[in-house]
């Protein structure tokens, strides 16, 4: 029934996406997954909480000399998942993502933990074959398994790797692991010290993948996972600006846990890095 009160009312999506899904270039999707968070749950309530904090955006970026209105993307809402059932719910985001793709648009994923990563990719490896990642975070994220689990947040670029190729992958902000991940890293030259590092994507199409512990927890306290010796919010939109001349087709933002940080600034940091992403999309 249509509201036929004077209002206004606060919008339900989004501050300034578009209401018109059919004109939208990117679509923007919730993901409320943690299952196999494997410290400090909660980034399951991140999509809901990062919509309303929205509100306290400011929709233009003087950076980027833009307007979120001029970017036309839809919020699609939260998915709902099978709690429980990893596999189904990792089914869920790549049958989503494929149906993004198979609109001529653009997908951006709002974890959630960083395990939803990987369907997403997957189903942009079948549109894209020269497909790269470019991957913020603290974690390297490459092992094997986890306690046996080979779909698991920790295990996400391992599988990540497996699909588009490790030579394929630049890893930035990387500080804790396991010698065996950090040995892969070097065989693959994946780390990025500096900007110059990830030129070599120049020309390909880049998954973005943003895990925000990449933060310094003094940023970032609102995480699974903290890691001491992080990024500065400068540092990373300055990361973030350099990636307006590559291509990027798809991105994701995952594993704030807001209720990690009651001053709900680590939120608030969060909402302007999906903005900056969204200028750069």
């Amino acid at each position: 029934m249509q509201n036929m009160l004077p209002g206004p009312f606060l919008g339900k999506n989004w501050i300034g996406s578009t209401e018109n899904y059919s004109d939208s270039k990117i679509v923007m999707i919730g993901l409320p997954f943690d299952g196999t968070c494997s410290y400090r749950p909660g980034s399951r309530f991140a999509p809901e909480r990062l919509r309303l904090a929205s509100w306290g955006l400011e929709e233009y970026s003087p950076v980027y000399d833009k307007h979120l209105e001029d970017v036309m993307f839809f919020d699609a809402g939260e998915l709902e998942f099978p709690l429980g059932n990893t596999k189904k719910s990792l089914d869920v985001i790549e049958q989503n993502t494929r149906a993004v793709l198979e609109a001529g648009k653009k997908y951006l994923g709002i974890g959630g933990e960083h395990l939803v990563t990987f369907p997403a990719v997957k189903a942009y490896k079948e549109k894209y074959q020269d497909l790269a990642i470019i991957h913020f975070d603290a974690h390297t994220d490459l092992r094997e398994d986890y306690l046996g689990e080979k779909l698991s947040h920790a295990s996400v670029m391992r599988r990540i790797g497996e699909t588009v190729g490790f030579e394929n992958i630049k890893q930035i902000g990387i500080r804790s692991g396991l010698k065996e991940e950090f040995d892969l890293m070097k065989q693959y030259n994946t780390p990025a010290k500096t900007m110059s590092d990830i030129d070599s994507l120049k020309g390909k199409k880049i998954f973005l993948t943003i895990d925000v512990d990449v933060l310094d927890p003094a940023y970032m306290p609102g995480t699974g996972t903290p890691e001491p010796d992080g990024l500065t919010y400068r540092e990373l939109a300055q990361w973030i600006n350099y990636l307006k001349d590559f291509d990027i087709v798809g991105a994701d933002i995952v594993e704030l846990a807001p209720d990690y940080d009651k001053s709900e600034v680590s939120t608030a940091v969060v909402t302007k890095i999906i903005r900056d992403v969204l200028m750069v999309m």
